[in-house]
């Protein structure tokens, strides 16, 4: 069996069981709500067990291994202490670990109540207080209401239920020796995915599918093997910026994310994903509006932000660093470029970005067609990739993908039409991995492919109008075979003879019937 056959027979497997887990909490709640709770267990084994390798790592040579034992004498648990937050930022006392609990449930068979694992995340809370931890874990833990009613009407229900969702979310075997996968943070990232396909539009802002993510990743760490700063304004779930991290070494990650849930979702993936919490550079505020990071040269960029949005565009942007030395602000009822103008600011002259947006901005007249005017003249954009339609959760659009750049010695652009590269999963249509070997390739030679792929110069795109309507440069049509007159009419002559003698026929049959 070959590395990429287990690969997938144990997603499979893992999707099967961490979908199971979910499913408990059907009926009971929301998949919006039911979401938080997964993640936030999830979450807390993943912080647990940290904690438990560090200690072992810790008391390797002490005569005491026990981490229960080691806590109750004064010196050890000082130094424990100090050991855990230089290492991880926080600590689990050993009474509250993940491993604690299920103990607890399964082996003790004492009862389980929500009050002993609220009592856990506060201590855990508190222990990052007044640390350099204490901002990337602050109200993380803040959308798991361990209180909410919607868990089951009476404490005994509550109990019953999380029970049985710590025990089921300790079977998934994150250490398995044959592992050829992320196991913790897939599992992560398919709950996301699951939730973001059954909730429809109100997720869409949040989760970009994988294959769109590591497409974005591999356009702008072309001829890259590490990245200082990367950013993306609009974070979602944090999963663009971790793919980044797939591709390339990443120094720093800079995050801003206006909704506070998904903001806490992004934090817990970041450090599920074993990206230390000194890299991450995370606000929750609209960046439109208190763009948190003007002051940071960004290495490589990549966003997805929210679709043809309405946004403020009052003049006093007209002001903002940001916005200024175009002229012009995006109109009000469609912030794409609003979206894009903040971020290019931040580019470094050697830096890429990549970024997510609706058909719409590559044509639309007004002010967004002066923007982009002004973007081509000063030659930022670098290619534009046409993608499938229904390929995103939250809307069936279909999607492009603009690179810019700022030191381009060219002055031309590169149109891709991938729009027909794609299999049918379910109600979405899926990127393949060849198709994004495909774009990359031809996006790293720059070549013409007849009914995919052609380099306009600027004096082209100038004779269009400035227009950047990718059919305009790649022609897909596929001329039809020509039909044969005389022979279909022929074959209709002879089709017409053959259904005049079953109406004969059936005539007959009904006269001998006497009907």
């Amino acid at each position: 069996m070959t590395k990429t056959e287990i690969q997938r027979k144990q997603l499979d497997k893992l999707h099967s069981t961490i979908w199971d887990i979910a499913c408990s909490f059907w009926g009971k709640m929301e998949p919006d709500d039911y979401k938080d709770y997964v993640l936030g267990l999830l979450f807390y084994r993943f912080l647990s067990e940290k904690v438990e390798k560090t200690v072992e790592q810790f008391l390797a040579y002490d005569e005491i291994k026990e981490y229960e034992k080691a806590w109750e004498i004064p010196e050890y648990r000082e130094g424990l202490e100090a050991d855990l937050i230089t290492t991880l930022g926080y600590v689990i006392e050993p009474q509250y670990l993940f491993s604690s609990m299920v103990d607890m449930i399964t082996v003790k068979k004492e009862g389980f109540e929500v009050e002993f694992l609220q009592k856990g995340i506060n201590s855990l809370m508190e222990s990052t207080m007044g640390q350099e931890s204490q901002e990337s874990f602050e109200g993380i833990f803040d959308d798991m209401d361990l209180t909410s009613t919607k868990l089951g009407k009476s404490i005994k229900d509550r109990n019953k239920l999380l029970a049985k969702a710590i025990v089921s979310i300790n079977e998934i075997d994150f250490e398995h020796e044959e592992a050829h996968i992320d196991v913790l943070g897939d599992a992560y990232e398919y709950l996301i995915g699951q939730f973001a396909a059954t909730a429809g539009k109100k997720s869409g802002a949040f989760y970009t599918p994988a294959q769109a993510g590591i497409l974005l990743a591999k356009l702008t760490t072309v001829g890259r093997t590490k990245a200082s700063n990367v950013f993306d304004a609009c974070g979602g779930s944090g999963s663009l910026l971790l793919h980044v991290g797939d591709e390339v070494d990443v120094a720093n990650y800079y995050y801003q994310e206006l909704t506070a849930n998904t903001f806490n979702v992004a934090r817990m993936s970041f450090l599920l994903h074993d990206v230390e919490y000194q890299k991450m550079h995370m606000v929750n505020d609209d960046s439109l509006e208190y763009p948190a990071f003007l002051d940071v040269p960004m290495d490589v960029i990549v966003a997805n932000p929210p679709y043809s949005q309405r946004w403020e565009a009052s003049e006093k942007f007209l002001e903002d660093e940001r916005f200024s030395e175009w002229g012009v602000i995006p109109p009000k009822s469609y912030a794409d470029y609003a979206f894009t103008l903040s971020m290019l600011h931040t580019l470094k002259e050697d830096g890429t970005m990549a970024i997510l947006l609706p058909h719409g901005v590559l044509f639309r007249g007004g002010r967004e067609g002066e923007i982009r005017r002004k973007l081509i003249e000063k030659n930022y954009i670098d290619a534009i990739i046409g993608l499938p339609a229904n390929a995103f959760y939250g809307t069936s659009i279909p999607v492009a993908v603009l690179v810019f750049k700022k030191n381009k010695e060219k002055r031309d652009i590169l149109f891709i039409d991938a729009s027909k590269d794609f299999v049918k999963e379910g109600n979405k249509n899926y990127i393949t991995d060849e198709s994004i070997d495909k774009i990359v390739n031809t996006f790293i030679k720059r070549e013409d492919i007849d009914k995919y792929s052609y380099l306009a110069d600027f004096n082209e795109i100038e004779e269009n109008d400035f227009n950047l309507n990718i059919p305009r440069y790649v022609d897909t049509f596929e001329e039809e075979e020509p039909v044969d007159i005389d022979e279909k009419r022929i074959k209709y002559v002879e089709l017409e003879k053959k259904s005049k003698e079953l109406d004969d026929k059936i005539e007959s049959f009904f006269k001998e019937l006497g009907l």
